[in-house]
């Protein structure tokens, strides 16, 4: 039985290497970061559009996605959106269970935490892609579960370490546009020529952009906690307003609608010039 189950191992570990090798998976892959990109560009728009007082609905993810659903075939855009997440979290979680082989210790854990991370943030975008396909999406938004969790046992602390893993998660982003780390997600190519060099640098500004709105995000669930305030946490949308609010905050939001057009503009560039 042991050997059997060695042989079953192996079986399951080499088919999972040809999986990650695949033409196939590239391609479906390239697909994956376009729609991301994408959603990322009309989130951008909102954010634009806000800082320009001409626009009241969320500035968010799931605004990005209402206003997709809002367009000709909107339904069948939506269903779009959500398979091309759906084929993120598949990569993900390959690269999770067969990925890192050069990697060890520290480096091959933070390499399967962040696959885990990168996951669950596409298949929460796809959940809400098909959510709102089929009308069945939950309403009340980041608020309305802040709350809930806050009225669980401990849910105030709870609320607090969601927080400041999102704030972390900010940190990172933010980390890997000012060291440079984003050159790792393009192939050579894609980081030669007067191309490479416009593709790195809205990279550097698009993760430096999203990480100080996650970061921003992860703040208000950290003040919510304090204060026992589930309004405060209130997700992309709440900071973005929170910016808006602040002095010089027009010009300051539209230079983050750039900063966020620029993260998408970049996973375009990656789905082209692909490194994995």
């Amino acid at each position: 039985m042991g050997d059997q189950g060695d042989d079953l191992g192996e079986k399951a570990d080499e088919l999972g290497r040809r999986a990650d090798n695949s033409d196939t998976v590239d391609h479906a892959v390239r697909f994956g970061l376009v729609v991301y990109g994408l959603v990322y560009l009309l989130v951008a728009w909102l954010i634009v559009q806000l800082a320009l007082g001409e626009r009241r609905g969320s500035v968010s993810t799931k605004g990005a996605l209402k206003e997709v659903a809002e367009q000709p075939f909107g339904d069948v855009l939506l269903v779009v959106v959500a398979v091309g997440m759906v084929v993120l979290v598949l990569w993900r979680l390959l690269d999770l269970f067969v990925g890192h082989r050069d990697e060890e210790g520290a480096d091959l854990w933070r390499g399967r935490g962040a696959d885990l991370l990168k996951s669950a943030i596409y298949g929460f975008l796809g959940w809400k892609a098909f959510g709102l396909a089929t009308e069945s999406s939950s309403s009340g938004g980041t608020k309305v579960l802040t709350a809930r969790i806050m009225d669980l046992p401990m849910g105030r602390v709870l609320v607090g370490a969601i927080g400041l893993a999102i704030v972390g998660y900010g940190v990172v982003n933010l980390w890997k546009g000012l060291s440079n780390k984003h050159r790792e997600h393009l192939a050579h190519e894609g980081r030669s020529g007067n191309a490479g060099s416009a593709y790195l640098l809205l990279g550097k500004v698009g993760y430096v952009s999203k990480g100080l709105v996650v970061g921003l995000v992860g703040a208000l669930f950290v003040y919510a906690a304090i204060t026992h305030e589930p309004k405060d946490s209130s997700g992309v949308d709440g900071a973005v307003r929170e910016i808006l609010h602040q002095p010089f905050g027009t010009p300051l939001l539209v230079a983050v609608g750039l900063g966020i057009a620029s993260y998408g503009l970049f996973d375009l560039a990656r789905a082209r010039h692909l490194s994995r």
